[in-house]
């Protein structure tokens, strides 16, 4: 009996971090870039847009297909460097465990 009520401790203060990450995560701020800087895209950690910057130089109408593409770009690589910032926390937290492939936390 007492291994079950230290697992189910445990298991209440690793939903405990999980939830205090999970706060961490959505204060956390990804930039991410294409061509070149002209395109800036800013997520949260839980891959929320929050900020478009566009060079106005890029600001043609005739260029508008370009312009639509690197903001695509700009927001996959915020997204890829928030995800990875999501399993570092989450590595940390479970110390080490793989959690299965396409398991949300969020």
């Amino acid at each position: 009996m007492k291994d079950i009520m230290g697992m189910m401790s445990k298991v209440k203060e690793m939903q405990e971090r999980m939830q205090q990450m999970q706060a961490e995560l959505a204060e956390t701020q990804c930039e991410g870039q294409s061509g070149g800087g002209l395109v800036k895209v800013t997520l949260n950690g839980k891959g929320e847009m929050l900020k478009v910057a566009i060079d106005p130089s890029l600001m043609k109408p005739d260029e508008a297909e370009i312009l639509e593409d690197l903001i695509v770009a700009a927001s996959q690589d915020a997204k890829s460097k928030a995800e990875t910032i999501a399993q570092d926390k989450m590595a940390s937290i479970t110390g080490g465990l793989p959690i299965p492939p396409g398991f949300k936390l969020f």
